[in-house]
């Protein structure tokens, strides 16, 4: 977790939530390497912060975020930069990015931290953009980013960018995360991973529930993650979150989820937190 200093004037703290999916079946593969899929995705009450100074010397900076994650690679500055080469904008800012959630934990987090930049740049440098043309630009940042642009719990199709809204239950959740950082890319690019899983009716998915087709190949390949799964299935239906390396089970109640959290084996982390079909950020923009 980073620790920031904020000048007073800074826009925030505005939320950038982690999201969880609750089932991912990969459809195909594209001649260009992407892939199809079928997702469900659900915000979680936990997110990153960020906070804002617009400035006038058309300097892009970061301060904060992951360590290890240079600046110029990091998802905020990307999307500033992709804001001001959309539109022409010459407006500067320094982006202070308080990390919460883990890396290559499948929680979104770099993609909900660009979403956030995206709409709120558009806000504070007066682009007036609409939400349809910022999701489009946030495509080209990685696959998740429209369904935090947009801000409803959603259905994601093709390669995440056909988004439609559902309802699922918000349940209370716990996490279990075993503290390794999954590589998306070497998840997505091994020859193991199941690529042709039948597309399925919207009404068939919200009835059968699903699975997660990353899950085999990660608990291959990280040994850590298949215990933290077997562990948490001990107590309740459990399956990871997107490629990542993070494992989840929902309950009826806070108090529930928290009881089992109480007994998460030293060696990882633990954490509760609500689904939610409306994401934090959009609340607070409102």
């Amino acid at each position: 977790m980073s620790r920031i200093t904020v000048p007073p004037g800074a826009s925030g703290p505005w939320p950038a939530p982690a999201k969880l999916n609750l089932f991912l079946h990969i459809t195909g593969r594209r001649p260009d390497g992407y892939h199809t899929l079928q997702t469900l995705f659900q915000f979680l009450g936990i997110a990153d912060w960020l906070y804002f100074e617009p400035d006038a010397t058309g300097e892009i900076r970061r301060a904060g975020g992951a360590a290890g994650i240079a600046a110029e690679n990091d998802l905020t500055v990307r999307a500033a930069h992709l804001l001001r080469a959309q539109t022409g904008c010459r407006a500067g800012v320094t982006i202070y990015l308080e990390k919460r959630l883990p890396v290559g934990a499948g929680l979104g987090g770099g993609s909900s931290d660009a979403a956030t930049t995206l709409l709120l740049l558009n806000r504070l440098w007066k682009l007036d953009l609409n939400i349809n043309e910022l999701a489009e630009a946030g495509l080209a940042l990685g696959a998740d980013v429209p369904v935090f642009v947009h801000g409803r719990a959603a259905i994601a199709e093709g390669v995440g960018e056909i988004l439609t809204p559902v309802e699922p239950p918000e349940c209370w959740f716990l996490l279990v995360n075993p503290s390794v950082s999954v590589s998306t890319a070497d998840i997505f690019s091994d020859v193991e991973l199941t690529r042709d899983t039948p597309r399925m009716t919207i009404p068939d998915l919200l009835s059968d529930g699903g699975r997660n087709d990353c899950q085999p190949v990660v608990c291959n390949r990280y040994p850590e993650v298949a215990a933290a799964l077997n562990w948490l299935n001990e107590h309740a239906p459990a399956r990871m979150t997107g490629s990542g390396s993070c494992v989840f089970a929902a309950f009826d109640s806070e108090q529930d989820a928290q009881a089992v959290a109480d007994r998460v084996p030293e060696q990882w982390d633990g954490f509760v937190a609500r689904g939610m079909n409306r994401s934090p950020l959009h609340i607070a923009l409102d």
